[in-house]
């Protein structure tokens, strides 16, 4: 998604104040709003992009959320739904003179409706004639640190979040599969609505913990095997433990080049919508030692005479 600097678009400094926020934001609503543009298409969705700026800039959480995570993070932490959550555009519009209870309707352009897709009005526009009703509350992210196992089999734990002015504790079951950055959804579990609503969700984000002998890449499980140099010359077994507590047996053919990669197809984390799994993949590592002893050093000079 290309980079939204929301406030390039109301033209204002990174550390303007709210009420600088707001005044830029009346200055553009006033020029780019449907009832001064009449049908122009390009004004539209001008006024969409100032808008969605505003609703993000005039809310305290949003604006740190988008001021330290930047704007793609953002966006991918924040659907539309989540942006115009609490925004009343009624008010707004109110305050800044454009009609009645519930948009311009005393105005010219009072027919106007349109779309800014994941709004708080449930697919209404702001522009329409019916009151909205009432913006659920926020939603909550919780990243609850999981180890590979708890990934691989899946797992019951207990967190404890702050939920209104309220500590909740829940029993949270996890299923198989749940990958780093991945989430799940506890419906009704976020913020209360300050405004009657329906509360918000908890979302369960899957923080993957270091482990002592595997690396994590999405579904796939890296680890390395380490070969003497005789053994990659001419070939050898090594046992490769996996997360089900079984140890596979992996030929190693002759020849095998320093850092060679081998998979294991299957052996990896299991994916949360089928029964597959990710692979398991072998890095070689092939043992040179730092000194050698008499013997040793006679034999390699051997080798090396015989053109190895």
């Amino acid at each position: 998604m290309a980079e939204t600097d929301y406030y390039k678009l109301l033209g204002v400094s990174k550390g303007a104040s709210d009420a600088e926020i707001k005044k830029a934001y009346r200055k553009l609503a006033m020029k780019y709003h449907p009832d001064h543009t009449k049908g122009d298409k390009s004004a539209e969705e001008k006024f969409k992009k100032i808008s969605e700026a505003y609703a993000v800039l005039s809310d305290k959480e949003k604006r740190e959320q988008y001021d330290r995570f930047g704007s793609t993070d953002f966006h991918q932490r924040f659907s539309q739904e989540d942006i115009f959550r609490n925004f009343d555009f009624g008010d707004i519009f109110r305050e800044f003179g454009f009609g009645g209870s519930g948009g311009p309707g005393g105005g010219p352009g009072g027919g106007f409706r349109f779309s800014f897709g994941g709004s708080p009005y449930g697919g209404q526009s702001p522009y329409g004639g019916q009151r909205p009703q009432a913006a659920r509350g926020s939603d909550l992210i919780y990243e609850l640190p999981l180890s590979l196992q708890d990934i691989a089999s899946g797992a019951d734990k207990q967190i404890s979040f702050q939920h209104g002015e309220q500590v909740e504790k829940l029993t949270v079951k996890i299923p198989k599969g749940l990958i780093h950055g991945k989430k799940i959804r506890l419906r009704g579990k976020g913020s209360p609505s300050p405004y009657g609503g329906s509360p918000g969700d908890l979302f369960i984000k899957a923080k993957a913990l270091p482990d002592a002998i595997f690396q994590a890449d999405g579904h796939d499980l890296n680890i390395n095997r380490t070969v003497k140099l005789s053994e990659a010359l001419l070939g050898t077994q090594v046992e490769v433990p996996t997360l089900s507590d079984k140890s596979l047996s992996l030929k190693v053919p002759p020849g095998t080049r320093h850092k060679t990669r081998m998979r294991l197809p299957g052996h990896g984390l299991p994916y949360m919508s089928s029964g597959k799994r990710g692979d398991l993949f072998v890095t070689i590592l092939i043992d040179i030692p730092k000194t050698l002893t008499a013997d040793q050093e006679t034999l390699v000079r051997q080798l090396a005479a015989a053109g190895l």
